[in-house]
């Protein structure tokens, strides 16, 4: 049973990972790429991400669901004391995911809508291109941290025994200072 908990943790991580990989290292850029905007204006790229982006994070949801459950489920089968770093580190990865999903995106669409709206005021405009170059900012820093996260999460999932020796390694050194 451990190791089919284990092998399925293993695959859901990789899974995570890889997608969070992809999505900033090619899917990402290629929708404002120079080949990708001489077949569609700038607006129906940024439209066309977003609907991406909304299934990224209904993958990210289930990828965290997932990964809490199976740590819930390696802790019914006695593996508690490696596990509850692994499962912080899991819940924070799942929070950077839901706010990235359901609180900047949701903004990120609202202000596009608005700065391209034939509609908009020039000035109105203006303020929502530059609040969406601020939250897309901290859309990228989010997802920075989430990949680092992500990185770790799949090193201790292949390698269970390391969440804990991390852990001590840090409270020694903690506590020789």
């Amino acid at each position: 049973m451990r190791a089919l908990l284990r092998f399925l943790a293993s695959l859901n991580a990789a899974v995570w990972l890889g997608s969070a990989v992809f999505l900033t290292v090619a899917v990402g850029p290629a929708f404002f790429s120079p080949e990708m905007l001489e077949l569609m204006p700038r607006e129906t790229a940024g439209r066309a991400a977003q609907l991406v982006l909304g299934r990224y994070f209904l993958l990210v949801l289930v990828c965290g669901v997932v990964g809490l459950s199976l740590g819930v489920a390696e802790l019914a089968v006695g593996r508690r004391r490696r596990l509850y770093l692994r499962a912080a580190l899991l819940a924070l990865l799942l929070g950077m995911g839901l706010i990235g999903g359901w609180i900047l995106q949701p903004r990120l669409k609202e202000l596009h809508r608005i700065r391209y709206a034939t509609s908009t005021p020039d000035e109105d405009r203006e303020k929502a291109r530059r609040r969406f170059g601020q939250l897309h900012g901290a859309s990228q820093l989010v997802n920075l941290l989430m990949v680092t996260g992500l990185l770790l999460h799949f090193r201790w999932t292949l390698n269970p025994g390391e969440a804990q020796t991390t852990l001590q390694g840090a409270s020694e050194t903690n506590s020789g200072n």
